[in-house]
């Protein structure tokens, strides 16, 4: 019998990219790379950039872990490369990320599976300059349409803001989202193998989740299990599960979401390669039913051994 390193083979890391998220990625890479040297895995660290192809097809790996956030990687294009080598990889396929990514495809996927999204304006640089919030209201939220971290995202109090929230989303993206703003408790619900995993409520210090409060501001607070009724978090569980279903997600994912006062529970977004350090809300999660980081780690690779290539099947690397 194979032990786990033999049945694992050879495991690249993929990370950095040439997304606005780079820096990120790096920094999840680094760590899963610790993880599964840590665990006596045969592990690679692959920095890739646009030369991804042939860094991939030159490293001799048996399977991908992809850490490439945003751009590039969640959107199905290292995806669509590692199936056309016949790599198997971690997490969703190249349709599921390419839809999960586009915020705008995704709450339309969301809306007709009968989970609530915030309501919301679609603009691009020449539609922007006739917008009409009225139906939405102050505050809302901008941002791009194509990025994650919160990269590009304002919340606007009043009319005044409006033309540099919109410039500002715009710079990343040829598409912008206006959004209502939800007043409420933001909440997560990280999805492992297809199940969810215990609600983490997310608090800040200026009651916004954005890039600063991801990664800057140390007063951001992780609260696991979420201090939230049993009711409200078996709700927030479900709308986890049936929104990494309906977008066709694989084996893990992210789910943001907000509780707002009312008690009704919307989805804002699906992050089909959320962050993957030790102090990242996926692996706060598994830590919570037991599963340290590096056991984490361990499961994802297993479950992309499992599926096998996928896409071009039969061909040979």
């Amino acid at each position: 019998m194979k032990n786990l390193k033999e049945s694992l083979g050879r495991v690249g890391v993929l990370a950095g990219g040439p997304s606005n998220e780079r820096e990120i990625s790096l920094r999840s890479g680094k760590a899963v790379y610790n993880a599964l040297i840590a665990k006596g895995i045969d592990t690679v660290f692959l920095d890739v950039g646009e030369d991804v192809y042939d860094v991939i097809k030159k490293s001799a790996i048996d399977v991908a872990f992809i850490v490439l956030h945003g751009r590039f990687g969640e959107d199905g294009t290292v995806q669509s490369i590692l199936e056309e080598l016949g790599i198997p990889y971690t997490g969703s396929g190249v349709e599921s990320s390419r839809l999960a990514l586009d915020k705008i495809a995704a709450k339309r996927v969301l809306a007709k599976a009968g989970i609530l999204v915030p309501r919301h304006i679609v603009v691009d640089k020449e539609s922007c300059r006739e917008i009409n919030t009225d139906s939405i209201g102050f505050p809302l939220v901008v941002k791009p349409h194509l990025e994650g971290s919160s990269i590009g995202l304002s919340v606007v109090r009043d009319k005044k803001g409006l033309a540099d929230a919109l410039e500002k989303a715009l710079s990343f993206s040829e598409k912008a989202l206006v959004e209502e703003f939800i007043d409420g408790r933001e909440l997560t619900v990280g999805i492992l193998n297809e199940e969810p995993l215990p609600v983490i409520e997310i608090v800040t210090k200026a009651g916004v989740y954005d890039y600063s409060a991801k990664y800057n501001d140390p007063e951001t607070r992780y609260l696991v299990p979420a201090p939230i009724k049993v009711s409200q978090s078996k709700e927030s569980q479900e709308i986890g599960r049936r929104s990494h279903k309906a977008l066709g997600c694989s084996c893990f994912s992210r789910i943001d979401m907000i509780l707002n006062s009312d008690g009704r529970l919307f989805v804002l977004e699906a992050n089909t390669i959320p962050g993957m350090t030790e102090r990242s809300l996926l692996p706060k999660a598994a830590e919570a039913i037991g599963l340290n980081f590096g056991d984490l780690c361990i499961t994802l690779v297993k479950d992309a051994v499992k599926r096998g290539p996928r896409g071009w099947e039969g061909r040979k690397r």
